[in-house]
């Protein structure tokens, strides 16, 4: 216990802002993300900075654009700016044959209306594969829409299905002044980061000597604001940034955070592929008899999921890959799993997917976060996230309720040999992970995955 509070101690010392715990509030469905990320849309008056992966073009994310420019002809002074990674939006989807950027959509848009909103490419690294912009946050006025969800239509429950995440407001000025002044001071104006809705989009290669000095930057980068002491009735809050596996504040508080686990540690995360470093934190936590419950999404609710009856893609072997982890975790941790102190538990809800990402810490700390807890987060893509910590509980009601809503289509993992392995799988898997097995690519695929 007593290394437990020194850990604590290291977050105390974080800077921090003091946020009136009633401001924060959890949203529980894609549904009502999107409900509210209109409305917020609808209501702002001075400014509106959104950072995602991508915004698709789809219905939700048509939706979403097209609101966006409407409030810019209402009120030419808002400010509205979109940051999506630069190689994603010049790609379609993974799978999807044919299918054109979504710069080309920025494009039309921006033709269609006498004041077009400021849309940005971020690249973080050279290649998509190699590290991507993995930001978060939607900034209204003083607003903040937080959730590791990009924008389309799963994400956003179009069509009748979903991609279920967390969805966290938090209003508040100094952290949305902190948000914003972190994308003002390394991504406006950077020779690196091109607009995508202008015709004359320069390439990756031409952009090479500006991407190598903006990533030297991403990697020093992070949120600049004054420190507040919490006051009563208060929660603090401190924003984290991080690149590259050197130096990453992000990944360091994470595992502070874990080793500062006194009784029970709640981490989601819907690619199961830890990074040695924080497995062996929970292993460690589990050995001193914490109780630790992580929740994952079953392979068949992955978002790269095929089932068996669709013709096969080399794609659809990620989600037996992760499966294959899981099944050696459990294994190795069976004994905790008999003992109650270690709760796997398997998300599946219909034809819907998994992409819930962050952690609980006992009642008073938490991590929100679209930081996927795998060795690419760790190491290759710009992540972000939200340490709060909460003395008073006065959030402990409300994450709880969101716990509760999490795991309210879980089944808890009884015992490993409930996972299925390599040969209950389709024939096409079997023989796509017996090549992968046999080459070691698996070792390499674990750091890009």
């Amino acid at each position: 216990m007593q290394l437990a509070n020194y850990y604590r101690s290291l977050l105390q010392r974080l800077p921090a802002l003091s946020v009136d715990a009633g401001q924060v509030r959890v949203l529980h469905s894609a549904a009502a993300f999107k409900e509210r990320l209109l409305a917020l849309i609808a209501s702002a008056q001075t400014r509106i900075c959104l950072v995602a992966l991508y915004l698709q073009d789809d219905d939700a994310g048509r939706e979403i654009l097209t609101a966006l420019h409407e409030a810019k002809q209402a009120n030419p002074a808002l400010d509205v700016r979109l940051y999506v990674d630069f190689h994603r939006a010049q790609r379609g989807l993974i799978g999807h044959q044919g299918q054109s950027g979504n710069h080309l959509m920025y494009q039309e848009f921006a033709q269609r209306y006498a004041h077009p909103i400021a849309i940005y490419g971020v690249p973080v690294k050279g290649r998509e594969l190699l590290g991507v912009l993995h930001l978060k946050g939607f900034v209204f006025d003083n607003t903040l829409l937080y959730s590791g969800a990009s924008l389309n239509d799963i994400y956003l429950h179009q069509n009748g299905r979903y991609r279920f995440d967390r969805y966290h407001e938090i209003t508040d000025a100094g952290l949305a002044d902190a948000m914003i002044d972190y994308v003002d001071r390394l991504f406006t104006h950077n020779p690196a980061v091109p607009a995508l809705n202008r015709p004359d989009i320069p390439t990756a290669r031409r952009l090479r000597q500006p991407i190598r000095q903006f990533r030297q930057q991403l990697r020093r980068g992070q949120y600049l604001f004054e420190h507040q002491p919490r006051r009563p009735g208060e929660v603090a809050i401190t924003p984290l940034a991080g690149l590259g596996k050197r130096g990453n504040k992000l990944n360091r508080t994470i595992r502070t955070l874990v080793r500062g686990t006194k009784e029970k540690l709640f981490l989601c995360t819907p690619y199961f592929n830890l990074p040695k470093s924080l497995a062996r934190d929970i292993r460690s936590q589990l050995k001193k008899g914490r109780e630790v419950t992580l929740v994952i999404g079953d392979k068949t609710a992955n978002d790269f999921y095929i089932p068996p009856e669709e013709p096969f893609r080399t794609i659809g072997g990620l989600p037996y890959l992760y499966e294959a982890n899981l099944r050696r975790f459990a294994r190795a941790n069976q004994t905790f799993i008999y003992q109650g102190k270690l709760n796997i538990m398997l998300w599946h809800h219909d034809r819907n997917s998994y992409h819930l990402k962050g952690l609980f810490v006992d009642d008073d700390l938490a991590m929100i976060t679209g930081n996927n807890l795998n060795p690419r987060a760790w190491g290759l893509d710009l992540e972000n996230g939200l340490l709060l910590q909460d003395p008073e509980h006065k959030l402990q009601a409300e994450f709880e309720a969101e716990k509760a809503n999490i795991l309210q289509h879980c089944r808890r993992l009884g015992h490993f040999t409930e996972i299925e392995q390599l040969g209950d799988y389709p024939e096409p898997v079997q023989r796509l992970l017996k090549r992968v097995q046999r080459t070691q690519a698996n070792v390499l695929l674990k750091r890009l995955l």
